[in-house]
């Protein structure tokens, strides 16, 4: 009968150490179950589940090892019942929960843990993606370039509420400041090939709209038909329509003015240079205007954009936009044909926005991730980010910062 046995070793990792328990566990006949080894802060820890046919004094020759080693090692018996029970939980589902800060407070392990546990969660594995800033303190980096902190939670366990799930640790995450994203494992979770943007409020800081407005003196009449559409008394496409005629007659001379001069999302230049360094395709899929996409692209670099294009006239905006006009379904429709037409899943798909506007966009997407959103798109979208630049999306997407170290090196 098979006798399976745990086999826990810790102390100041130095090498030879996996070598020298390897050679003890072969002299004594054993075949290799399972094993883990995680070194922090220069401690080691490895697990090692072995399975031994025939008799031998597998727990004298690790106690000799470990010695040798400097290791303190544990032989633990596992019984047929035990084995049974982690064998099934390798059937189980696999969640991935990130945790995303500036500085994440050791606080919120506790509560995750206890939250994990509420829905019969185990936790299999905690790793940082983060570089190796403090994780509760220390200098923050700058405004421009804030990577913060980051953890991922590897979860086990039977099929859950993930709705339910994802409401309390959106309400968790808002109490200490910290982004919780809950993500279903699968083979595509590292291997999206299509990541498509809004524009406004999440590629930059600014609402196009708004700053036309404000140039052409019609501000306060722009903000109300907008708040007009807000309440519900306007869809998009009719609020649209409405803010559009009141910037009839602007020249055209400050549409190039307001496009130097918009302000970047935090991260944005940095995610880009990583999307298109690692392949990705790119896409802008916006309600705004196509004159000022077409200078992001310029700039960062997306494969294609997709707008609303204002329609000018001796140098005037005529106050009209051609048809069709790019809103909530389209915005969907774009990220399904784009990736169709590229061969891609819609599984391998990333969409990130902001608005009400993007909501259809986010579901559609494999990754849908609501960006600096107000509260009602936050929960209504799968995923979100608030406390970090726009390349905190990497993380989303299961990058560690060791990944992207050929960012640092090329900016310095």
């Amino acid at each position: 009968m098979t006798r399976r046995v745990l086999i826990r070793a810790t102390g100041a990792a130095r090498p030879g150490q996996l070598a020298g328990l390897g050679q003890a566990m072969a002299r004594s006949g054993a075949r290799l179950l399972d094993i883990n080894q995680s070194v922090t802060f220069g401690m080691l820890s490895l697990e090692a589940l072995v399975g031994l046919e025939h008799d031998s004094d597998l727990e004298g020759a690790l106690a000799e090892a470990g010695d040798s080693l400097g290791l303190a090692v544990q032989a633990i018996q596992v019984s047929a019942e035990e084995y049974q029970r982690w064998s099934g939980q390798a059937g189980e589902p696999r969640l991935i929960m990130t945790l995303l800060a500036p500085h994440l407070p050791a606080g919120i392990l506790a509560e995750v843990g206890a939250l994990t546990a509420e829905y019969g969660l185990t936790v299999e594995l905690i790793h940082r993606l983060s570089g190796r800033e403090s994780l509760d303190g220390g200098v923050p980096r700058s405004h421009h370039n804030v990577q913060g902190a980051c953890v991922e939670c590897w979860l086990r366990g039977a099929e859950v509420d993930l709705e339910s799930l994802r409401e309390k640790t959106l309400a968790l995450g808002a109490m200490h400041g910290v982004d919780i994203a809950v993500q279903e494992d699968s083979i595509w979770r590292r291997h999206r090939r299509l990541v498509c943007f809004d524009m406004d409020s999440t590629l930059i800081q600014a609402e196009v709209i708004d700053e036309l407005a404000r140039r052409h003196g019609v501000y306060a009449e722009v903000a109300a038909i907008t708040e007009r559409a807000m309440r519900g008394e306007l869809d998009f496409q009719q609020s649209f329509r409405e803010r559009m005629a009141k910037l009839e007659g602007l020249d055209e001379a400050v549409l190039a003015e307001i496009a130097d001069e918009l302000p970047l999302m935090d991260g944005v230049e940095r995610l880009m240079r990583h999307l298109k360094r690692l392949g990705y395709r790119t896409a802008i899929l916006s309600g705004g205007f196509t004159y000022f996409a077409r200078n992001l692209q310029q700039r960062l670099g997306f494969d294609e954009i997709h707008a609303n294009e204002l329609v000018i006239e001796n140098g005037k905006v005529t106050g009209e936009v051609r048809e069709p006009i790019l809103d909530a379904s389209r915005k969907a429709e774009l990220l399904r044909e784009i990736a169709a037409r590229e061969g891609f899943s819609m599984e391998q798909t990333i969409a990130v926005g902001d608005g009400a506007n993007d909501l259809k966009m986010l579901a559609a997407a494999g990754l849908g991730i609501a960006y600096r959103a107000k509260p009602l798109v936050r929960s209504q979208a799968r995923q979100s980010i608030s406390t970090l630049g726009l390349d905190a999306v990497l993380y989303l997407m299961g990058y560690r910062e060791g990944d992207l170290k050929d960012d640092s090196r090329a900016a310095q």
